[in-house]
């Protein structure tokens, strides 16, 4: 199973494909009991899925039984025992591929010449991706972060790390360790040369906030050394190249939360400012409409918001049941998706912030 799609990803995921490109959608659980029956309900989704190829007199019988193939394929793929909020399945033919999201998706069987992207987009945006590197003299760690946790990636060659008794003669082993002159000595230097070039191709690839953890020694050297400090927030806390996910999500932790205060105060501020200017928007009817038309500069969603709607015949949504024909229990990750192809910047916040604006508000461009 993959996580957290890259944007290349996301574009190549969003390209055309022959008839019948299938996206299944379910919700998973992460503990029990809930758990206990998403192995019934994701075999019957993609059962589902297949009575759906078999009635649809536009997929041939040969292109039929290859993407059967590929849902059978990915089926075995999924492993429930590490599963998140949500499960997304595509398959077509000559290709499968499975994505376990963190954030709840609807059930959901969808045949069309692309596959729906909008949910993997939501969650990745939802979770607010970010890089963590730790370093010392003799190892630089890469950790990959989301909203509730963070493990070491292996992205880009890392962990990088070097025999510091390699590098030091016998009179100046007393530096060796994280004591400030280990980080004046220029082996030292070229190392975190080579760790400043890796983590720049890594942001290149996959972009998102970097957080740098070390001594302030450390964190010295490596600003000298490179580009890549510049840019990132500095944690000073040392030992974290060797430590655990568990420590290093720990030392992070007020420093996430200030900036999460921070960023939230600001998409206030600016929404506030909106109001005098007369481009601001709220509830879902509201911004979906002007999402539609491109015109959202800012989207502010509540983390958790969701909300069940269909279609009136005057063009507006309207709340619905989830059993009601024409129910669309995704429309805030289709508003998202949205605003993302349209250039908007999308910001979730925590829940009862936009509590008068129904959980949902928008900057307009004009």
């Amino acid at each position: 199973m993959k996580h957290d799609p890259s944007p290349a990803t996301l574009a190549e995921l969003r390209r055309p494909r022959s008839y019948p490109a299938v996206s299944v959608l379910t919700p998973t659980h992460r503990r029990e009991p809930y758990n206990a029956q998403d192995s019934v309900r994701l075999r019957n989704v993609v059962t589902e899925a297949k009575k759906q190829l078999e009635a649809d007199p536009a997929v041939t019988r040969e292109r039929r039984a290859e993407v059967v193939r590929q849902l059978d394929q990915a089926l075995a793929e999924v492993d429930l025992t590490h599963a998140e909020d949500g499960l997304v399945i595509y398959a077509a033919p000559g290709e499968h591929q499975v994505w376990s999201l963190p954030r709840t998706v609807p059930e959901r069987v969808v045949l069309s010449d692309t596959f729906l992207t909008r949910n993997l987009v939501s969650a990745r945006t939802a979770a607010r991706p970010f890089w963590v590197l730790s370093l010392s003299a003799d190892r630089v760690t890469l950790w990959s972060g989301s909203a509730d946790h963070v493990t070491e990636d292996r992205t880009g060659g890392f962990p990088l790390t070097r025999d510091l008794a390699e590098n030091f003669d016998a009179e100046r082993q007393e530096r060796i360790g994280d004591a400030p002159s280990t980080f004046r000595d220029e082996r030292t230097r070229q190392f975190l040369r080579e760790a400043d070039a890796a983590m720049s191709a890594v942001l290149r690839e996959h972009p998102r906030p970097l957080y740098v953890t070390g001594e302030p020694a450390a964190l010295s050297a490596f600003e000298e050394a490179g580009t890549v400090a510049g840019n990132a927030v500095q944690v000073q806390h040392g030992g974290l190249a060797h430590g655990t996910p568990e420590a290093v999500w720990r030392a992070l932790g007020p420093v996430r939360e200030e900036e999460a205060r921070k960023e939230t105060e600001a998409v206030l501020r600016e929404l506030e400012a909106a109001r005098g200017r007369r481009t601001y928007v709220s509830g879902v009817d509201e911004v979906w409409r002007t999402a539609r038309e491109g015109r959202v500069q800012l989207l502010a969603v509540e983390e958790n918001y969701q909300v069940t709607v269909r279609d009136d015949t005057g063009g507006h949504l309207v709340p619905a049941g989830s059993d009601e024909p024409g129910a669309r229990e995704d429309v805030v990750d289709e508003i998202v998706e949205q605003c993302l192809e349209t250039g908007a910047d999308v910001r979730f916040v925590p829940d009862g912030t936009l509590r008068e604006a129904q959980g949902i508000a928008g900057v307009l461009r004009y």
